[in-house]
């Protein structure tokens, strides 16, 4: 199955949770945190403005990006764990 987002909408494959600290100690999984990290996998079309026009998203399939931790939809497709969010709901492109 495919998800084609619609509008200012970005599907997210979020990056696997913690599973260590930074020394080590492992973590058990009711205390993980939600990553807040993830691919973006596929875009919308973007949202329109008050004349009709399509905006460009800033996001592109591929992009590293960091979202809100509460923000999006969780989906389930083909037995993998995504995050669909609106385009406002991403904070920032990871450039390395």
């Amino acid at each position: 199955m495919t998800l084609k987002p619609l509008g200012d909408r970005v599907l997210v494959k979020p990056a696997p949770k913690e599973e260590k600290t930074s020394s080590g100690l492992y973590i058990s999984s009711g205390a993980q945190e939600k990553p807040q990290r993830g691919e973006v996998i596929a875009v919308g079309a973007g949202k329109l403005n008050d004349k009709g026009e399509r905006v460009a998203m800033d996001v592109h399939v591929g992009d590293e990006v960091y979202y809100g931790k509460f923000g999006g939809n969780e989906v389930k497709v083909d037995g993998e764990d995504f995050l669909l969010l609106r385009a406002d709901d991403i904070y920032a492109i990871i450039e390395d």
